[in-house]
């Protein structure tokens, strides 16, 4: 941690925020215990919905809660897709009857495959019937911007100073996001032009990888898919190119899809009042995955240990934290607590997302030390959007931009992005490395500098709502 960085030594010293002072907020843990907290997490292996280490992973944080100190701490129920695939390949034959076995791993929730073999085309956006009858081959470049390009993006005011924290000068580099164009309908353009496989290629992807948890929808696919690396994607370009005749694949997928239950973490601490803040994150995974989302299960529970250490009357409103289930499986944990609780978020102050604490890594898969670019999303309330800031700006930290909900679509793209829909006013932090969905998510990741900030900042924008009713934050949104 930077030596210039407000510590709980002298937390004393630091300013009021919404009624509760530093001092107040004595609770929040050290950097070794939140970061010691994903690592359990991390090494109990893959969290996919359904898997063993995510139901562990659910009792693990209910027993969380419960020795913080909060109170009707229950699971709540939610039926997720399981999806797990046990022996894959992919063999590729020339011409010259020479065959070579290219390393892959099966797109989530799509068809299997016993040894179907077929011819493979490349994919032609002016020829998309290339590939009918066949297996497509078929290129998905991860998107890339200056990072700083979303601070207008959608309902965004005019004026955006005081809307990103940008010390080192650094949001103008490119951000490498874990999404082609097509975001999740990868299959898609294939499909409609009836290809009978997929064979998608990772081209230009950072550490050339062929370990990529998309689509996570979890939305039976007709066709078989697989993924290899962007150099294996490359031969197989060349191969076609140069071959005299047909280019046959070989393609094998055995999975196993069924219906299982899950569930929503959910914890409570009684407040000044009886009106809402929610503090929430996902506990799932698509692999053993530290940033995505141990680090996001780490944050809510300091979040759970800072407010169990003030008294009941400084708390700025009743707080309810909850660890949503089924992220990975279409966001089913999300959809279920909205449908269970629809009744009760017109008493929601604000729903606080946690999501992320990331570092950047470079073309080979080495972080660099910087964090990934910071996005706050937040609602169109100036009270609300001023609060943020005074907390990222009084916290450093840098390279964090308050968004628009709608900068990316109609909600965030996060766990929480559905309430936005819903009309619950939303605070949703979210960092978007390029290796969110790889089984390269691991501890090496975890931006550990600053979890202890983000603690603290997170912590400041809950306090700020203090005084605030549900209908008088509502009210202050500003129309797009």
């Amino acid at each position: 941690m930077r030596a210039d960085h407000p510590t709980q030594r002298d937390a004393a010293q630091c300013a009021t925020v919404g009624g509760v002072t530093d001092a107040d907020v004595s609770g929040i843990p050290d950097e070794d215990t939140i970061f010691g907290w994903i690592a359990t997490v991390f090494e109990r292996g893959v969290r996919r919905p359904g898997y063993p280490a995510d139901a562990w992973a659910e009792q693990w944080c209910a027993e969380r809660f419960r020795e913080l100190g909060l109170a009707r701490v229950r699971l709540e129920p939610v039926e997720v897709a399981r999806w797990e695939a046990t022996d894959w390949s992919l063999e590729v034959a020339d011409a010259a009857g020479s065959t070579t076995r290219v390393p892959c791993y099966p797109l989530p929730h799509a068809a299997p495959a016993a040894g179907l073999e077929l011819d493979l085309a490349a994919w032609r956006g002016d020829d998309p019937a290339a590939v009918a009858g066949r297996a497509a081959l078929y290129d998905v470049t991860l998107l890339r911007f200056p990072a700083e390009v979303l601070l207008a993006a959608g309902s965004a005011p005019a004026g955006l100073a005081g809307r990103a924290v940008d010390a080192g000068g650094t949001l103008g580099r490119e951000h490498v996001l874990p999404f082609g164009i097509e975001i999740q309908a990868v299959m898609e353009p294939a499909m409609a032009a009836g290809a009978a496989a997929f064979v998608g290629v990772l081209n230009g992807y950072p550490g050339d990888s062929h370990e990529y948890y998309v689509p996570y929808d979890a939305l039976e696919r007709p066709i078989p898919g697989v993924w290899v690396s962007g150099s294996a994607g490359a031969r197989l370009h060349d191969l076609l190119d140069a071959a005299a005749g047909p280019v046959r694949v070989r393609l094998t997928v055995a999975s196993e899809r069924r219906m299982v239950t899950s569930h929503n973490v959910v914890g409570e601490l009684a407040g000044a009042d009886d009106e809402v803040v929610m503090i929430g994150s996902h506990h799932d995974g698509p692999w053993s995955s530290a940033v995505e989302d141990g680090s996001g299960i780490a944050l809510v529970l300091a979040q759970a240990a800072t407010w169990a250490a003030v008294p009941p009357p400084r708390r700025p409103h009743r707080l309810v934290f909850v660890l949503q289930g089924g992220h990975m499986a279409g966001g089913a944990g999300l959809r279920t607590y909205i449908e269970a609780h629809r009744a009760e978020l017109a008493q929601v102050v604000l729903e606080l997302h946690l999501e992320h604490a990331a570092l950047e890594v470079d073309g080979g898969g080495g972080p660099t030390g910087l964090p990934v670019p910071r996005w706050w999303f937040t609602s169109r309330n100036p009270t609300l959007e001023a609060a943020v800031a005074g907390a990222l700006a009084t916290e450093r930290l840098d390279r964090s931009m308050i968004l628009a909900p709608d900068a990316l679509g109609e909600h965030p793209p996060t766990d929480g992005g559905f309430y936005h829909l819903e009309g619950v006013p939303l605070v949703n932090f979210l960092a978007a490395p390029h290796y969110l969905f790889d089984s390269m998510d691991t501890l090496d990741k975890i931006d550990r500098d600053h979890l202890v900030p983000l603690t603290r900042a997170a912590a400041r924008i809950v306090a700020s709502t203090g005084g605030i009713s549900a209908a008088a934050m509502r009210a202050g949104i500003v129309s797009p």
